[in-house]
Protein backbone atom coordinates (compact mmCIF):
# COMPACT_ATOMS: atom_id res chain seq x y z
CA UNK A 1 0.00 0.00 0.00
CA UNK A 2 2.84 2.48 0.93
CA UNK A 3 4.18 2.07 -2.89
CA UNK A 4 1.31 2.99 -4.28
CA UNK A 5 0.68 6.34 -2.58
CA UNK A 6 4.54 7.03 -3.36
CA UNK A 7 3.89 6.53 -7.22
CA UNK A 8 0.44 8.41 -6.90
CA UNK A 9 2.17 11.44 -5.15
CA UNK A 10 5.52 10.98 -7.90
CA UNK A 11 2.72 11.01 -10.53
CA UNK A 12 1.29 14.01 -8.96
CA UNK A 13 4.44 15.81 -8.93
CA UNK A 14 5.19 15.10 -12.02
CA UNK A 15 2.23 16.45 -13.49
CA UNK A 16 2.73 19.60 -11.46
CA UNK A 17 6.42 19.96 -13.31
CA UNK A 18 4.82 19.53 -16.22
CA UNK A 19 2.47 22.18 -15.96
CA UNK A 20 4.79 24.42 -14.15
CA UNK A 21 7.17 24.24 -17.83
CA UNK A 22 4.23 24.28 -19.87
CA UNK A 23 3.38 27.61 -18.24
CA UNK A 24 7.02 29.21 -18.56
CA UNK A 25 7.05 28.53 -22.12
CA UNK A 26 4.11 29.45 -23.00
CA UNK A 27 4.90 33.00 -21.41
CA UNK A 28 8.20 33.09 -22.85
CA UNK A 29 7.02 32.53 -26.57
CA UNK A 30 4.48 35.53 -25.39
CA UNK A 31 7.84 37.82 -24.15
CA UNK A 32 9.59 36.64 -27.42
CA UNK A 33 6.21 37.79 -29.54
CA UNK A 34 5.91 41.30 -27.37
CA UNK A 35 9.39 42.21 -27.83
CA UNK A 36 9.12 41.22 -31.93
CA UNK A 37 5.74 43.47 -31.81
CA UNK A 38 7.66 46.51 -30.23
CA UNK A 39 11.26 45.69 -32.49
CA UNK A 40 8.63 46.34 -35.29
CA UNK A 41 6.43 49.14 -34.70
CA UNK A 42 10.20 51.06 -33.10
CA UNK A 43 11.44 50.71 -36.53
CA UNK A 44 8.62 51.54 -38.35
CA UNK A 45 8.51 54.87 -36.09
CA UNK A 46 12.02 55.20 -36.36
CA UNK A 47 11.58 55.49 -40.57
CA UNK A 48 8.91 57.58 -40.36
CA UNK A 49 10.86 60.00 -38.17
CA UNK A 50 13.97 60.10 -40.58
CA UNK A 51 11.22 60.47 -43.62
CA UNK A 52 9.96 63.19 -41.95
CA UNK A 53 13.72 64.66 -40.74
CA UNK A 54 14.57 64.62 -44.50
CA UNK A 55 11.30 66.09 -46.02
CA UNK A 56 11.47 68.99 -43.26
CA UNK A 57 15.14 69.41 -44.41
CA UNK A 58 14.40 69.54 -48.07
CA UNK A 59 11.85 71.99 -46.95
CA UNK A 60 14.35 74.14 -45.49
CA UNK A 61 16.92 73.67 -48.44
CA UNK A 62 13.91 75.16 -50.82
CA UNK A 63 13.16 78.08 -48.26
CA UNK A 64 16.60 78.99 -48.05
CA UNK A 65 17.12 78.87 -52.60
CA UNK A 66 13.80 80.87 -52.34
CA UNK A 67 15.67 83.48 -49.66
CA UNK A 68 18.67 83.29 -51.97
CA UNK A 69 16.91 84.50 -54.79
CA UNK A 70 14.38 87.09 -53.31
CA UNK A 71 15.00 88.37 -49.99
CA UNK A 72 13.65 88.29 -46.96
CA UNK A 73 11.66 91.09 -45.34
CA UNK A 74 13.88 90.95 -42.34
CA UNK A 75 17.05 91.84 -44.82
CA UNK A 76 15.66 95.18 -46.54
CA UNK A 77 15.78 98.23 -44.83
CA UNK A 78 12.26 99.39 -44.07
CA UNK A 79 11.28 102.66 -44.23
CA UNK A 80 9.95 104.26 -41.33
CA UNK A 81 7.36 107.15 -41.83
CA UNK A 82 7.88 109.50 -39.23
CA UNK A 83 4.68 111.25 -37.61
CA UNK A 84 4.13 115.14 -37.83
CA UNK A 85 5.16 116.99 -35.05
CA UNK A 86 2.50 118.29 -32.36
CA UNK A 87 2.73 122.34 -31.72
CA UNK A 88 2.34 123.14 -28.29
CA UNK A 89 -0.72 124.16 -28.69
CA UNK A 90 -2.05 120.78 -29.95
CA UNK A 91 -1.99 121.37 -33.71
CA UNK A 92 0.00 119.83 -35.64
CA UNK A 93 2.87 121.44 -38.32
CA UNK A 94 1.02 120.08 -41.47
CA UNK A 95 -2.09 121.94 -41.10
Amino acid sequence: MPVRILIAVLIVLFVCCLLLTADRTAKAIKRGQRRREATRRLAAAAAQAEAQDRQRKAAEQASGALTSVMPTIHDVNTRTVGQPALRRDGASDRS
